[in-house]
């Protein structure tokens, strides 16, 4: 039986909500290096994120 903490598919969701949140605060910090440091990091989880839903659904051609 699969641990529910195991779930590829919550993961995902957690990183694509993650990243919204740093999008958000990177919109109201007024320090333009802290702002690109937040945009990338929320970047850089939407492709983790991408690829973790597509691993998830055992699509190994995620951008087909």
């Amino acid at each position: 039986m699969s641990d529910p903490d195991d779930d590829p598919h919550g993961d995902a969701q957690q990183m694509r909500d993650k990243a919204k949140d740093l999008e958000n605060t990177a919109e109201h910090t007024a320090d333009p290096e802290e702002r690109r440091r937040l945009e990338d990091q929320a970047r850089r989880l939407e492709a983790q994120s991408e690829q973790a839903s597509g691993m998830a659904s055992g699509d190994i051609y995620p951008w087909r």
